[in-house]
């Protein structure tokens, strides 16, 4: 297994984001450049936690670019 296997299954592995985090996790998958305090501040005062938020951020991040790896490797082939 590659790390980048591995990278997939521990991304894949997490539970499910609650539903209040979809329009900030699409925000993740498609313009992460825009993602603000304020945006976390709404996802805390919505009563998620400090960890929560990162956990979801990053499994959202790694998946996204793992999924722009793939296509990439698909083109150059």
């Amino acid at each position: 297994m590659t790390g980048l296997d591995e990278l997939r299954q521990l991304a894949a592995a997490g539970a499910p984001a609650p539903q209040s985090m979809d329009a900030y996790l699409a925000k993740v998958r498609t313009r992460a450049y825009t993602v603000t305090d304020a945006d976390v501040a709404t996802l805390k005062a919505a009563g998620l936690s400090e960890d929560e938020i990162f956990e979801h951020t990053v499994a959202v991040a790694v998946a996204e670019g793992l999924r722009r790896l793939d296509r990439a490797d698909e083109a150059v082939a």
